[in-house]
């Protein structure tokens, strides 16, 4: 998979253009990514589907407490019939504070997320569902039919998120933008693959990481600021023990990122967590970023904030990409 994700903080007509720039330069798959504050990721996707041929459209990625795994699994259904075959399933367990900032408690993540993409293939393959665990449903079913497969692909940081993605599902977007990440994340990916049942097929390890590209990497790394509040806000302490980031310095990002002061948020990121975050400069450097992430990784999907001028990243993402799958 050589993916890309669009963030719905534009308009759904901008991002429609973006998708149709990203698969005429080699991208295969768009993400959008699913918070409340954006635009609704479904009506974004749906406006890809409509202005593209075969790019794959997908949630990167939806969760199952804001709104109802049955509901959820018949919004991707949805897209699957409104773009030809092309939906792909990305689900996790969302962003702690911004739930919590809709009164919703993150409780169980794991559980629920694997819970609710096994009820969804339930209900694409045509069951009804009677479910009563981290969500209830009673003879819960969809009223049309799902062509095709639909991939499932569970967003991860942490080890057990990343062993159950492996057993279980199609593959795992892991959020992390450096090769170290990477090369843990590998040991639970292979963790995860010794229990797994033969008849689930193939698994896919994709890197899902920050990327802010331009011919001026001061200006990349600028742009990598916000992404970058946001995912050392809600990075597992052992991962900043990683990459020596001050525990304490984040858990204030977090607190401004909740209080809504996103200025303050940014300002208090750090070259230290620009360089663990995201994969930012010029396109020299992105390059040989992405060729260390995979080393340890199957797939690359270019993440938000792509770069300063979005047209120009998708370019030079695109080509990067493009030449590493032409050599790999």
């Amino acid at each position: 998979m050589i993916g890309i994700e669009l963030t719905p903080e534009h308009p759904v007509r901008r991002i429609a253009d973006l998708g149709e720039r990203a698969e005429a330069n080699g991208f295969d798959t768009a993400f959008c990514s699913s918070h409340y504050n954006n635009r609704d990721p479904f009506l974004a996707l749906d406006r890809i589907a409509r202005r593209t041929d075969s790019i794959r459209v997908g949630p990167g990625v939806a969760n199952p407490y804001e709104t109802h795994p049955v509901t959820l699994a018949s919004r991707v259904a949805t897209l699957q019939e409104a773009s030809g075959g092309r939906a792909v399933f990305g689900i996790g367990a969302g962003d702690r504070s911004t739930l919590e900032n809709l009164g919703y408690d993150h409780d169980r993540p794991l559980r629920r997320v694997l819970e609710a993409f096994k009820t969804a293939e339930d209900l694409f393959a045509g069951e009804r569902v009677d479910h009563d665990g981290t969500f209830h449903a009673h003879d819960a079913g969809l009223n049309f039919d799902v062509e095709g497969s639909i991939p499932i692909y569970v967003g991860a940081q942490g080890p057990h998120m990343i062993r159950m993605a492996a057993k279980h599902a199609d593959g795992v977007l892991l959020n992390g933008s450096h090769p170290r990440d990477f090369a843990w994340a590998a040991e639970q990916v292979e963790a995860g693959l010794d229990e797994r049942p033969d008849e689930r097929g193939a698994f896919d390890f994709a890197a899902y990481a920050s990327v802010s590209v331009a011919r001026d990497g001061d200006a990349a790394r600028e742009a990598a600021r916000p992404p970058v509040a946001f995912i050392a806000a809600g990075t597992a302490p052992p991962v900043l023990d990683r990459h020596g980031i001050d525990r304490e310095r984040a858990e204030t990002i977090g607190t401004h990122i909740s209080a809504g002061e996103f200025e303050a948020a940014f300002d208090a990121v750090t070259e230290e967590m620009t360089e663990a975050f995201c994969i930012a400069g010029t396109p020299e450097k992105v390059t040989e970023r992405i060729d260390a992430v995979l080393k340890h990784a199957d797939s690359f999907v270019a993440g938000s904030p792509l770069g300063p001028d979005l047209d120009e990243a998708i370019r030079l993402a695109g080509s990067a990409l493009r030449h590493r799958s032409d050599h790999a």
